[in-house]
């Protein structure tokens, strides 16, 4: 089954995985919960106790709530999770590009998009020159 896989602070990803309930547990690291909030025939598979145990925020959902840990967006087929079409997958990769972080502004929660982990490069320190300075 080919999924987009979203955690936190780093760009989605697709990835093949065999959709039975201990690989996408694996994926999200515990128990699953489905979430159904767009009307595409998509669903969410994040961790049912993310944000109890105390996951890192992940994603803003809509208006309404936000992700903690990493989760799944996957297809629905009759019955049972699916492939993402190619259509889908990027259409949900595109809205999930940016990372977030998360601050309270009164009585509010704002996100903030910040720059991909996988993406910050660190300068590399310049080498001193051994010619003596004039």
């Amino acid at each position: 089954m080919d999924v987009l896989i979203v955690e936190p602070e780093k760009s989605p990803r697709m990835a093949s995985i065999t959709g039975d309930l201990n690989s996408l547990q694996q994926v999200v690291g515990g128990y699953i919960e489905a979430v159904y909030p767009y009307d595409d025939p998509v669903a969410i598979v994040c961790h049912e106790e993310g944000k109890l145990i105390g996951l890192p925020l992940n994603r803003k959902l809509e208006d309404y709530d936000i992700i903690a840990g990493t989760f799944i967006v996957c297809g629905l087929g009759e019955e049972d999770f699916d492939s993402l079409t190619p259509e889908l997958a990027e259409k949900y990769r595109e809205k999930f590009a940016d990372p977030e972080i998360f601050m309270k502004m009164g009585s509010r929660i704002v996100a903030i998009p910040i720059k991909p982990k996988d993406e910050i490069h660190i300068a590399k320190p310049k080498h001193k020159s051994t010619e003596p300075e004039l």
